[in-house]
């Protein structure tokens, strides 16, 4: 394979893994190399905005998420918008406001 098409490869938006296949290798071990890709992953996809109800939220730094069509910024995971502690934070709040409320 060429230079240019090594290039063409590794930035196309069809292949988005191949960086990181491409940069690992066959070092680190498999297990590792999986962890990291569905951290990679999760930390560049977009979700979904509460504020406007579209799917426009990205990693800005560690920790902050900002939309982009509405301009709102949130606190969430490193790698994540919701981290599984917090959701269950959340639903147990839910649950005793529901109780405290009945």
């Amino acid at each position: 394979m060429g230079f240019l098409a090594f290039q063409y490869l590794k930035f196309s938006p069809l292949i988005p893994f191949l960086v990181l296949s491409v940069t690992e290798g066959t070092r680190y071990g498999a297990s590792l190399r999986k962890q990291i890709k569905k951290m990679e992953v999760s930390q560049h996809s977009k979700y979904f905005c509460e504020f406007c109800g579209k799917y426009a939220v990205k990693r800005k730094a560690v920790g902050i998420w900002g939309c982009k069509d509405c301009g709102k910024v949130k606190a969430g995971g490193a790698y994540t918008l919701n981290t599984a502690s917090a959701v269950t934070v959340r639903s147990t709040i839910r649950r005793l406001r529901e109780q405290t409320e009945s």
